[in-house]
C-alpha cells in the first residue's frame, strides 16, 4: 500500500526526466502512459555524456537501448496491460517487468498482463547483453508511478477530497471513509488528467513489497500445459506447412533439382527454390517432410567444404602472436585452452509464419531483434521496411539464437513466391547442422610474477569470426572508430575485464575469417575467455602452493569482490574433506554491473563419466527484482557450464557439422543436473540493477572445469572434455 504525497521539489530518480513521459489521451475508458529510454539516460552514462566510445559492458549495452519505448494501459475491466519491447524467450522478462509495474502502481501482480510489442522504428527494441531489466528498472517504475498519480487524482476529484488523503493498494484507490474505486473504474477520468495533484515518484527500496519477493513466471502454467501460443500456433488462415531441404555442407548451394516425385505426392502443394535450399509446401508438416525426403537435389559446394576440426585448430593457433619477453628473474605460469563450436540448441527450433502480398508483408515469429528481422525480411523480398510488419511471439529458448532471422526470411521468400501465407519449421537436424553456433576459440595465457608479486598477465586469444549481423541494433559498435579491426575484437576489448590484480594486463582477440554460421551465445566471449582466465588462477595457485579460492580473495581488485568470494567460501563449506575422485571447483566473474561466484562439487571417480553433484552460486545483483527468476537463470547457467565443459560441442568434418540432434549433440539432461542447487544473494546496496542473463555462465563454466581438474589431478584444457 502507498500513501500519497503532494509534489515536492525533491530531485528526480536518477536517469529520469519528466519530459521522457507522455500521457496519451485515447478513446475512453483507457488510461495510457508511455516511457521512453532516452535523453536523460545519456547524462547518466559517462561515456555517452562525454561523447566518447563506451568503455564497459554496462555502458555499451545501455547505449544500445536508447529509444526503447514502454507502454502501459489501464482498462475499464481493471486490467493493467503492459506492452513490452523486450521479447520473452523464457528468461522471465515479462514477469519481472510486471513486478516493477505492480510495485509502483500498487496493483495486484495478477492484474498486470504483458504483451509483446510489434517491431517499431526504435533502435533499442532488442534483447541482449543482459540489459532488459537493468535498463527498464527506472523508466518502467516511473511510468507506473505516473499512472498511479493520475488515478489518485481522478478519484480525489470524483469524491471532492484532497488527493493526499487517499491510499492505493490491490489495483484500487481507497478513501479514509471506506470508499474505494478500482483503477478500471477511474481509467476514463484519469486519461484526461495531464497534471496530477500528487507526486509521481517511485517508491524507495525500503517500501518495496513486490520487488525482491520471489515470484513464479506468470506464464509458467500455460507454457507447461501447452496453452501458451508460440510462432507455429498462431492461427493465420490458410498458412501452409513448409520445410526446407538443405545442403549436406554449410552454406552449400543448389546446383540442380528433380522434384517430379515430390510434386506427384499426396498433399504436396509446391516446391520452391530459395537461396538456402529447396522448400516443400504441403497440407501438413508430415506431408511436407515426406516430400522433402523425395527430392533429388544436386548440391554445389559451400565456402568451408575443405575445413575440418584440425583446420580450425591450425588457423586459430596461427592467429595468436607470441608472448612478450619475460622480465629478468621472473617466474611464470602458462596455459592454452581450446573451446569447440557450440550450437544454441533452444527447445523451440527456428520457426516463422509469413503472409506476403504485392505491397506488404506480415511475419509472426519469436525474435529478439524485431527491427533487424523487419529490415532483413524487407531486403530479401524487395519491399520497404515500412511495408513489413513483424508480430513478436513468445519464444521457446534462445541463448542468442533468436538474434538471427533465417526462418523469417525463408517464410517470406516462399510466401512471396506462392502468393499465400506459409509456416516454415526447421527440424532439429536443420537447427543442429545449419543453425548458428558459438565460434570455436583458442586462448594462450601467461601470468608472470616476481618475489611473490604479480608482474603481468597476457591473454592472447583467437576465435572464428563472430557474425554480429545485428550489431547496429545490439551494440552500435563502429570498430574502426574504436581502433579495432572487427566488431568482435572491439566487443572483446570492451567486455573482457579481469577481476584480479595481476600486474600489467595485455588482452587481444584476433578473429579468423572462416565462413561458419556463428552468433553470440549466452555470455558471448566471457563464457570461454573468462572461464579460461579462472583456470589460470587455479594453475597459479598450484604453482604458488596456495588455496585457489584464497588466492582469488587476496588478488581481487576491490572489496565487494573480496566480500562475495569470502561469502562463497563460507556458504560452500570450501575445503570440506571429500571421497577420492571428488572435488570442489570455483569460478568468479564480473560483468553488466553484477558479480557472481560459483562452487560446484563433482564426482569424477570415473573420469569418463563425471557428475556434478552440487552447485552453489553467490551473486551481487544490486537490487534483485525477482529472486526466483534469478535462481532459474543461475540454475541454467550451471547447466551451461556442465554442457560446454563436460558434454556438448560441434565437430566439423569437411564443411559438415557432424552432430544432428540431441542424440549426438549430448546437451545435459535433467539427470545430469546437480542434486543440490543453492543461490545466495548478497545484501542489497545502492539502487543499481545488474544484468542476470549471463553473469553466472563464466563462473559456473570455470567451476565445473576447475572441479574436474582437482578431482582427477589433471589440468583440463580442451573442451568439451568428451570430444
Amino acid at each position: 500500500m502507498t500513501t500519497t504525497e503532494t509534489p515536492t521539489s525533491a530531485p528526480a530518480v536518477p536517469g529520469f526526466g519528466r519530459r521522457r513521459f507522455v500521457t496519451f489521451l485515447v478513446a475512453a475508458p483507457t488510461l495510457t502512459v508511455a516511457a521512453r529510454l532516452g535523453i536523460d539516460l545519456i547524462a547518466d552514462t559517462p561515456a555517452l555524456a562525454a561523447g566518447r566510445p563506451t568503455q564497459t559492458s554496462g555502458e555499451a549495452t545501455t547505449a544500445t537501448n536508447l529509444g526503447t519505448t514502454y507502454v502501459l494501459r489501464v482498462t475499464s475491466d481493471n486490467r493493467i496491460i503492459f506492452e513490452s519491447p523486450k521479447a520473452d524467450v523464457g528468461q522471465g522478462i515479462s514477469t519481472a517487468l510486471a513486478m516493477l509495474i505492480a510495485e509502483d502502481l500498487d496493483a495486484r501482480l495478477t492484474d498486470v498482463h504483458s504483451e509483446l510489442a510489434d517491431a517499431a522504428n526504435l533502435p533499442g527494441q532488442s534483447v541482449g547483453g543482459s540489459v532488459s531489466i537493468r535498463d527498464a528498472y527506472d523508466p518502467v517504475r516511473e511510468m507506473a508511478a505516473q499512472a498511479r498519480a493520475r488515478l489518485v487524482t481522478a478519484a480525489a476529484r470524483r469524491w471532492g477530497v484532497a488527493a493526499d488523503t487517499l491510499t492505493t493498494h490491490d489495483t484500487a484507490v481507497h478513501a479514509p471513509d471506506g470508499r474505494s474505486e478500482t483503477y478500471g473504474a477511474l481509467a476514463a477520468d484519469a486519461a484526461s488528467i495531464t497534471s496530477p495533484d500528487v507526486a509521481a515518484t517511485p517508491k524507495p527500496i525500503s517500501a518495496h513489497t513486490v520487488i525482491g519477493t520471489p515470484a513464479s513466471q506468470q506464464e509458467g502454467r500455460a507454457i507447461v500445459t501447452g496453452a501458451m501460443p508460440f510462432a507455429l500456433d498462431v492461427p493465420v488462415a490458410g498458412a501452409l506447412p513448409t520445410v526446407v531441404a538443405r545442403p549436406p555442407t554449410i552454406y552449400g548451394t543448389v546446383a540442380a533439382i528433380d522434384a517430379s516425385v515430390t510434386k506427384a505426392m499426396s498433399g504436396v502443394v509446391a516446391v520452391t527454390t530459395i537461396p538456402t535450399g529447396v522448400a516443400v509446401t504441403a497440407r501438413t508438416f508430415h506431408e511436407a517432410l515426406r516430400g522433402r525426403d523425395a527430392l533429388r537435389v544436386t548440391w554445389g559446394p559451400g565456402p568451408v567444404d575443405d575445413v575440418s576440426d584440425s583446420t580450425v585448430t591450425e588457423r586459430l593457433a596461427q592467429a595468436i602472436p607470441p608472448f612478450v619477453n619475460l622480465p629478468l628473474l621472473s617466474n611464470h605460469v602458462d596455459g592454452r585452452f581450446e573451446f569447440a563450436f557450440v550450437n544454441h540448441a533452444p527447445m523451440e527450433t527456428n520457426a516463422a509464419i509469413a503472409d506476403v502480398r504485392q505491397n506488404s508483408a506480415v511475419v509472426w515469429s519469436s525474435t529478439k531483434v524485431p527491427n533487424s528481422t523487419r529490415r532483413q525480411v524487407a531486403k530479401a523480398i524487395g519491399l520497404s521496411e515500412n511495408a513489413v510488419t513483424v508480430h513478436v511471439t513468445r519464444g521457446g529458448g534462445s541463448f542468442g539464437r533468436r538474434l538471427s532471422s533465417e526462418a523469417q526470411i525463408e517464410a517470406a521468400q516462399v510466401s512471396r513466391a506462392l502468393g499465400r501465407p506459409v509456416k516454415v519449421m526447421w527440424t532439429r537436424d536443420d537447427d543442429t547442422r545449419h543453425g548458428r553456433m558459438r565460434p570455436a576459440s583458442m586462448h594462450r595465457m601467461r601470468i608472470t610474477y616476481l618475489a611473490g608479486e604479480m608482474v603481468s598477465f597476457q591473454n592472447l586469444s583467437s576465435a572464428v569470426q563472430l557474425d554480429f549481423g545485428v550489431s547496429p541494433v545490439i551494440t552500435g559498435i563502429d570498430p574502426g572508430a574504436l581502433g579495432y579491426p572487427s566488431i568482435g575484437s572491439a566487443f572483446f576489448a570492451i567486455t573482457q575485464e579481469t577481476p584480479y590484480a595481476l600486474g600489467v594486463e595485455t588482452k587481444a582477440l584476433n578473429e579468423v575469417p572462416l565462413k561458419f554460421p556463428t552468433a553470440t551465445w549466452r555470455s558471448v566471449y566471457s563464457g570461454h575467455n573468462r572461464a579460461a582466465e579462472e583456470l589460470m588462477m587455479d594453475r597459479l595457485a598450484s604453482k604458488l602452493r596456495k588455496d585457489p579460492l584464497g588466492l582469488r580473495i587476496s588478488l581481487a581488485k576491490d572489496q565487494p569482490a573480496k566480500a562475495l568470494l569470502r561469502r562463497l567460501r563460507t556458504e560452500s563449506a570450501w575445503g570440506t574433506s571429500l571421497p577420492a575422485g571428488w572435488a570442489q571447483g570455483v569460478g568468479y566473474h564480473e560483468e553488466y554491473n553484477g558479480r557472481a561466484g560459483c562452487v560446484v562439487t563433482i564426482d569424477a571417480s570415473d573420469p569418463n563419466a563425471p557428475r556434478v553433484m552440487s552447485a552453489l552460486v553467490a551473486a551481487d545483483m544490486g537490487v534483485p527484482v525477482n529472486p526466483r527468476g534469478l535462481e532459474a537463470q543461475f540454475m541454467g547457467s550451471v547447466m551451461d557450464g556442465i554442457g560446454t565443459i563436460l558434454r556438448a560441442g560441434n565437430h566439423i568434418d569437411s564443411g559438415r557439422v557432424r552432430e544432428s540432434s540431441f542424440a549426438d549433440f549430448t546437451w545435459p539432461r535433467q539427470r545430469h543436473a546437480p542434486r543440490d542447487f543453492r543461490l545466495v544473494l548478497m545484501p542489497t546496496t545502492g539502487t543499481s540493477i545488474a544484468g542476470a542473463g549471463e553473469i553466472a555462465v563464466p563462473a559456473a563454466t570455470a567451476a565445473v572445469a576447475s572441479a574436474y581438474g582437482r578431482a582427477t589431478g589433471t589440468q583440463p584444457w580442451r573442451f568439451p572434455l568428451n570430444f
